[in-house]
């Protein structure tokens, strides 16, 4: 074979290895797109571990006894949240979030099993929702991939405030929380964010000073 027809040759093996790889980049583009769209319809498992499995968190949710998520209310909800399920940890229901803090004030306590100031907060959460009553959604958001271990330590505590598990830090991130815990977001009625409050509370009577005149509580 000629110097001329070897480089030829060469050149067309090359073309083709750019095509192939062009060929996978799309795909993998296109492959994104509809695990993004799958996404805002069904929970994924990277916000839990592999371990807990629905057999596996049957104990865990049985001691932990959870109140149920909150329903869908009216309107479409914080306008950032939207598309976000997760996974309600007391029962394993989807929960679409923006969805379900539709329509009432809200207060979003994002936490952790291993955080200490949050097993101390926990329970002064637990205190303002009993204080407060149905009128403002109190949600937790676990942000580890330990599910076994966020309903270990919300029965160890005896708080029993509806939660949700979050590996993925996915509220934090929609909202611009910063990376502390535990920290509090305060939403209106309305889905706008009154306040995001990166900081521990010791009571009940500390987080409605801080919380109550945001949504309007007299």
């Amino acid at each position: 074979m000629s110097a001329s027809a070897r480089w030829s040759v060469v050149a067309l093996v090359i073309l083709v290895a750019l095509g192939v790889a062009l060929w996978s980049e799309l795909g993998a583009q296109d492959t994104g797109g509809s695990a993004y769209s799958a996404g805002q319809e069904t929970v994924s498992a990277r916000d839990r571990r592999d371990a807990d499995t629905a057999e596996a968190l049957q104990g865990p949710r049985a001691a932990a006894d959870l109140s149920p998520c909150p329903v869908p209310g009216a309107g479409p909800g914080p306008e950032a949240l939207r598309g976000i399920v997760l996974e309600c940890a007391g029962d394993g229901s989807r929960v679409d979030v923006a969805a379900a803090l539709a329509g009432r004030p809200a207060v979003l306590n994002l936490w952790a099993y291993w955080c200490g100031p949050c097993a101390d907060e926990l329970p002064a959460m637990a205190e303002y929702q009993r204080r407060l009553g149905p009128g403002v959604v109190v949600l937790t958001v676990h942000q580890d991939e330990n599910e076994t271990a966020a309903l270990l330590r919300l029965a160890e505590l005896g708080v029993q405030l509806p939660t949700v598990q979050d590996g993925r830090r996915s509220i934090a991130a929609a909202l611009g929380v910063p990376n502390v815990m535990p920290a509090t977001v305060v939403l209106r009625a309305d889905g706008s964010v009154a306040e995001i409050l990166p900081r521990s509370f010791a009571t009940a009577d500390e987080i409605a000073a801080a919380v109550d005149p945001k949504i309007g509580v007299a």
